[in-house]
């Protein structure tokens, strides 16, 4: 496991590095693969200890934070929040037949400044981001969505091959954009 840990408004401590790190060896039972593990410790107000971690691994991401008046049960309770989602993740992926990587595709994302699509010129690509679609089922999809906190998700359906968006909508329940060719 790769580990990165960066300190915010407190200084750099050797005992909660080797902490975290002992922790973070729990999760990995969950994760197959190579695993990337960024932890962030911050304190806001003296009080306030604050401790996110993000973890990426093949196939899966996830994040979560936690805040206590203590940085070692900080670090406690995210990890275990941590452990419930890949728990939960790898509950509901033996379920699901395992889809390889073969059948990923690159996507490209454009965000347009808004001033140029009201105007009637040209529109402007002020970002573009390039990510991965996996194959993978809709609950499957969900899931990344709910681990990764996103608004929504591009993947490609495992049973018809094709890229699908899933998106939350306001009222909480999903909607799912199917391509169809006319």
């Amino acid at each position: 496991m790769q580990t990165t840990m960066t300190f915010r408004h407190m200084e750099q401590s050797d005992a909660l590095k080797a902490y975290a790190e002992e922790k973070l060896e729990r999760v990995v039972k969950y994760i197959d693969g190579p695993i990337n593990a960024q932890v962030y410790f911050s304190v806001e107000k003296k009080i306030r200890h604050i401790v996110e971690i993000v973890i990426s691994a093949k196939g899966v991401s996830t994040k979560a934070s936690e805040a206590t008046n203590d940085m070692y049960a900080a670090i406690d309770a995210v990890i275990d929040k941590i452990e419930r989602q890949l728990k939960r993740y790898k509950e509901k992926i033996k379920a699901h037949k395992p889809n390889g990587d073969e059948h990923s595709r690159q996507l490209s994302k454009k965000v347009f400044e808004a001033e140029s699509i009201e105007a009637s010129a040209e529109p402007v690509v002020i970002k573009t981001t390039t990510e991965t679609a996996k194959p993978m089922s809709v609950d499957e999809a969900v899931m990344q969505m709910d681990l990764l906190h996103k608004d929504f998700i591009v993947f490609i359906d495992a049973d018809s091959g094709e890229i699908n968006v899933l998106y939350r909508r306001k009222d909480g329940n999903f909607g799912l954009i199917e391509p169809h060719r006319a």
